[in-house]
C-alpha cells in the first residue's frame, strides 16, 4: 500500500517565545516516524515522509495530494494535537485515504481523542511498529480493525477500542530508522550549542524509564527499561556512519541505566574508530567519573543532566529520585572528564515558591554548567502530574501551552506572572555572567560558534529589555 507519513506543520514561535526562538529552536530527526516507516517497508508497502517542520500546511496537503495515498498516518504530542487534526480532515479532502494519527497525545488520551476528532479514523497506540504492518495488512484484504492490537477506529458512529499491545520485548527485531525517508538530512540539527558536527543522527539504545517522576509519561505497565544489544547499537551506528553523518546524539531516558552496557558502547565506538562525536543524556545517579572518562575517550564531547531544582524538597514533591549532592558530583565528575555540561531546571514545581525558585538560580549559577535552559512545569496527558493537576494547582486548557515553554501547569503557591518573571531572570542572571561571556567568547573556534554566541546575545539583549519576553507562545501558528 501507498503510505504517507506526516509530521503536522508548526513554526518555532508555537513552542518558543518569538525574540528567542531562533536560539532555542530544535529539529529533532523524528525517530518515532521513521521507526514506523522502516517496519512498513520491511513488510512490502510504499512509503513517504513529509515534515511540516520544514513545509507549511499548504504544502504538506498538497505533498500528500500528489503522492495520493491510500493510508495517511500522522504524528501528534501534545500541542501538536489541533494542527494533526486539521492535517487529517484536510488530508481526507484531497485523497481517498483511511487517516490514523499516533504518538505521545493519542496515546495517553485513547478513546477520548478519536471521539474528540471527527477527522480521524482509527488511532495507533503505543508503539505503532507492529501495530500498524497488522493494520495495513487487515486493510489490503478489506478486513475490519477489529482485534488488531493498540489500534482504536472508528466504525461507522461507534468508536471501538481494541486491546493495548504490550510494548516490544526484543527491541533488536526491528529495523533501523529509516533515515532515507528525509529530504535532506542536514535541516535536522539540535538546539544550538548542544551539536559540534552536523549532519547529527538521533540514536535511541533503549526504551523506556523506571524512574518515577510525576511529568513523565511511561506505556501502561512499563516503569522499566527495555534495551537493545550492544552489537545491535554499534550496528546502526555504523550504518549512520556510513550515510554520512558525523555527530550522534542518544535520546535515550536511561542510557547510563545499566553501567556496563553503557561502558561497553562507549568502548566499542573507541576499538572501532568509528569517526563521530557524541552527545549523551543521563540521570546524575548513574554516572561517575571513570564512566565518564571512558566517554570521552570514545568521542563523546557533552552530557545533559536533568537537574531540575536546587530545593531538595521541590526534587522529592517531583519523586525525582535524585539529591542535590548527588548533581553536584555528577556536574562535577563530568568537567574533570573533559565534556561540556548542559543541565535543565524547572519553574512550577507543585508546592514551590518564588523564594524557593529564586534558589534554584542559585544553584544552577553554583553549578556553572556550559549551558543551562529553564523550564516550566508541564503535565503531559498520562502522567502522575496531569491525573492530579486540579489538586495541586491549575493546568492550562489550550494543549498548544503544554511545551515546557508556555507555563501550563500553576502551581497553588505561585502565579504565572511570577513563572513568567523567574524565567526572565533565571535567563538574565546565568548568561549575563561577565565570566560566562568571557568564557563563551573566549572559546569561539568555528563559524558555527560565532552564529551561536551572536544568536545568544541577541536572545539576552531581548531578555534585558522585553518583560513580556517569556509570555505564553503560540503568536506564529496562523501563518503556517
Amino acid at each position: 500500500m501507498k503510505v504517507a507519513l506526516v509530521m503536522p506543520a508548526w513554526l518555532p514561535e508555537d513552542i518558543f517565545p518569538t525574540k528567542t526562538a531562533k536560539a532555542q529552536v530544535n529539529y529533532w530527526q523524528p525517530l518515532g516516524v521513521l521507526y514506523l516507516g522502516a517496519a512498513l517497508r520491511e513488510a512490502g508497502h510504499e512509503v513517504r515522509f513529509f515534515d511540516g517542520s520544514f513545509l507549511n500546511h499548504a504544502e504538506v496537503i498538497e505533498r500528500i495530494r500528489r503522492f495520493d495515498p491510500e493510508v495517511v498516518g500522522i504524528y501528534a504530542n501534545t500541542p501538536l494535537w489541533p494542527k494533526a487534526v486539521k492535517t487529517a480532515g484536510d488530508a481526507k479532502r484531497v485523497c481517498d485515504a483511511q487517516v490514523f494519527v499516533g504518538g505521545p497525545y493519542p496515546t495517553a488520551m485513547g478513546k477520548k481523542a478519536l471521539k474528540d476528532a471527527a477527522e480521524v479514523d482509527a488511532l495507533v497506540v503505543g508503539e505503532g511498529e507492529v501495530t500498524m504492518r497488522e493494520a495495513l495488512e487487515r486493510l489490503e484484504r478489506g478486513k475490519s480493525l477489529e482485534g488488531v492490537r493498540g489500534v482504536i477506529y472508528r466504525e461507522g458512529e461507534r468508536v471501538v477500542e481494541n486491546p493495548p499491545r504490550p510494548p516490544i520485548e526484543d527491541l533488536d527485531s526491528l529495523p533501523f530508522p529509516a533515515r532515507d525517508l528525509l529530504e535532506d538530512k542536514n535541516l535536522y540539527v539540535p538546539p544550538a550549542g548542544t551539536y559540534r558536527r552536523k549532519p547529527v543522527a538521533i540514536v535511541m539504545t533503549s526504551r523506556g524509564c523506571n524512574a518515577r517522576c510525576i511529568y513523565c509519561y511511561q506505556l501502561t505497565g512499563e516503569r522499566r527499561i527495555r534495551y537493545r544489544s550492544v552489537e545491535n547499537v554499534l550496528a546502526e551506528i555504523e550504518q549512520c556512519v556510513e550515510q554520512g553523518y558525523r555527530e550522534i546524539r542518544f535520546l535515550d531516558d536511561t542510557f547510563c541505566g545499566d553501567y556496563e552496557r553503557a561502558r561497553r558502547i562507549a568502548e566499542e565506538i573507541r576499538r572501532r574508530g568509528l569517526d563521530i562525536t557524541w552527545f549523551v543524556s543521563a540521570r546524575v545517579n548513574q554516572v561517575d567519573y571513570q564512566l565518564l572518562r571512558t566517554f570521552k575517550r570514545a568521542g563523546c564531547w557533552a552530557i545533559f543532566f536533568g537537574a531540575e531544582s536546587g530545593v531538595q524538597k521541590n526534587l522529592n514533591a517531583l519523586k525525582k529520585g535524585i539529591t542535590l549532592e548527588q548533581t553536584r558530583r555528577a556536574v562535577r565528575a563530568a568537567k574533570k572528564a573533559g565534556l561540556r555540561v548542559v543541565t535543565a531546571f524547572i519553574f512550577g514545581i507543585p508546592g514551590e515558591t518564588y523564594e524557593e525558585a529564586l534558589r534554584t538560580i542559585d544553584f544552577a549559577i553554583e553549578l556553572d554548567p556550559d549551558f543551562v535552559n529553564f523550564h516550566t512545569m508541564t503535565p503531559f496527558p498520562g502522567t502522575e502530574l496531569y491525573e492530579r493537576a486540579s489538586e495541586l494547582g491549575h493546568a492550562s486548557p489550550r494543549l498548544e501551552d503544554f511545551t515546557f515553554e508556555g507555563a501550563a501547569f500553576i502551581p497553588r503557591t505561585m502565579t504565572k506572572e511570577q513563572i513568567e518573571e523567574l524565567r526572565r531572570i533565571a535567563f538574565k542572571r546565568f548568561y549575563s555572567r561577565p565570566r560566562y561571556i568571557a568564557r563563551r567568547l573566549l572559546g569561539i573556534r568555528t563559524l558555527d560558534d560565532l552564529r551561536l554566541i551572536t544568536r545568544g546575545l541577541k536572545s539576552l539583549f531581548w531578555i534585558w529589555i522585553r518583560e513580556d519576553v517569556f509570555r505564553a507562545p503560540g503568536a506564529g501558528s496562523a501563518n503556517k
